[in-house]
């Protein structure tokens, strides 16, 4: 990890990517919304009087906001006799809190917003909704509409009718699709941490915040990240893993606390400051939280896709040589190079690459069926159609449709 060459380069990048943000992404956490009563509709407000001000400045927002579980479930225990006995890691009983917290969520940003003489939409989204490429592109049209009328999108995994393959698993995933979705210039990440640290806070006391990214291909972030908030369901490891897309995709990503206060009294009354007007003050130019910068080689925005709209159905494993030419020299995975396969999957899905270490070498789609690749692989182009009867395709999978390193 890098931090660059200190806090005045760390401004002075901030000020020539803010300078030339037009559409910005913001998402916003459970654990920044709420407080020990649930949705605490003051931090809403405070959220709002900041976007409301960029967005008068001219600035295009898209708000990725979390807590309609965390609504729900507050409110079902002040309302529901016995709610100490629900279970809510349970699937129906999260979609039940959704669908209770959700309209009281809206409800909230509606109001706040209302008082700029501002107007929102609520865009609720399932992984199915991004995985079709035909409703990816309703649903970027309606975004870009909804920006053209000066509308502010709301957007949230739509909980309530998501089943477990359709899940986007957390808003930090989310977030980054649709910063893909829109063509989004800046994603900034508010969460209940100061920024990302280079050890575990929770665990190393003498832990730094790291206010620049340079080059966050070169994280291992799984050894960085192993804490998740106690409300939320992403943690660091996810806020760096959806940092890391939108670097794919050329777009640097701000994570900050937008925690009021010292993040233990949602007043702000302890006269820190931390964490207050965090989006006010990021746009202004001051140093908050950690910067990632873009990647030096970029993704395009179909590999983007392809890789991140739906989840590997299977795991090919490949020889050193095979992995190497992929790695290296940007060639096609040949069957060759194939030396276990893993999963059940029929032509066209999304498959993992790993090499012998399992160690991850990138997504693509297979040309071939799971069955069919057990069949060829360790095989040379050649003899695909004597083993197969029909073989169209002498890749497993083209390079076209690869994407190396993906933020999985």
């Amino acid at each position: 990890m890098s931090d660059g060459a200190g806090q005045l380069d760390a401004g002075a990048l901030r000020r020539e990517i803010l300078g030339r943000t037009k559409r910005v992404v913001v998402k916003v956490g459970s654990a920044v919304l709420t407080s020990d009563k649930g949705l605490d509709p003051e931090i809403v407000g405070r959220l709002v009087d900041q976007i409301a001000a960029l967005h008068d400045q001219g600035l295009e927002v898209v708000l990725v906001s979390s807590g309609a579980v965390a609504a729900g479930r507050t409110r079902i225990r002040q309302s529901v006799q016995n709610s100490g006995t629900i279970d809510f890691a349970e699937l129906p009983s999260r979609q039940a809190a959704s669908a209770i917290g959700q309209s009281r969520l809206m409800h909230e940003y509606d109001e706040a917003f209302s008082r700029y003489g501002k107007t929102v939409a609520q865009i609720l989204l399932t992984r199915e909704d991004l995985r079709s490429r035909a409703r990816f592109r309703n649903a970027r049209n309606t975004m870009r509409r909804l920006l053209d009328w000066g509308v502010i999108p709301i957007v949230n995994e739509n909980d309530t009718v998501a089943v477990a393959e359709l899940k986007f698993g957390d808003n930090d995933t989310l977030a980054s699709l649709i910063v893909d979705l829109v063509g989004a210039d800046l994603f900034v990440n508010l969460t209940s941490a100061d920024g990302v640290f280079d050890k575990n806070p929770d665990k190393h006391p003498d832990a730094a915040c790291v206010p620049l990214i340079a080059d966050i291909e070169s994280l291992d972030i799984e050894a960085m990240c192993d804490g998740k908030t106690s409300v939320g369901s992403g943690g660091m490891y996810s806020k760096l893993r959806a940092a890391r897309r939108a670097a794919q995709l050329g777009v640097p990503t701000l994570i900050v606390s937008g925690k009021d206060g010292s993040g233990k009294d949602s007043s702000g009354k302890d006269g820190s400051g931390k964490g207050q007007q965090a989006l006010t003050r990021i746009f202004a130019g001051e140093v908050l939280g950690t910067l990632v910068l873009p990647c030096g080689r970029l993704v395009s925005h179909r590999k983007f896709w392809l890789a991140y709209h739906d989840d590997p159905a299977g795991t090919v494993s490949v020889d050193a040589g095979a992995a190497k030419a992929l790695r290296e020299n940007g060639k096609s995975l040949l069957p060759a190079g194939i030396r276990k396969v893993e999963g059940r999957f029929e032509r066209g899905a999304l498959v993992r690459i790993v090499d012998l270490d399992g160690r991850h070498v990138g997504v693509g789609l297979s040309n071939y069926s799971g069955e069919e690749l057990v069949r060829i692989q360790g095989r040379k182009s050649a003899e695909l159609a004597s083993v197969l009867g029909s073989a169209p395709y002498p890749e497993a999978v083209h390079r076209d449709n690869l994407l190396l390193d993906a933020a999985l």
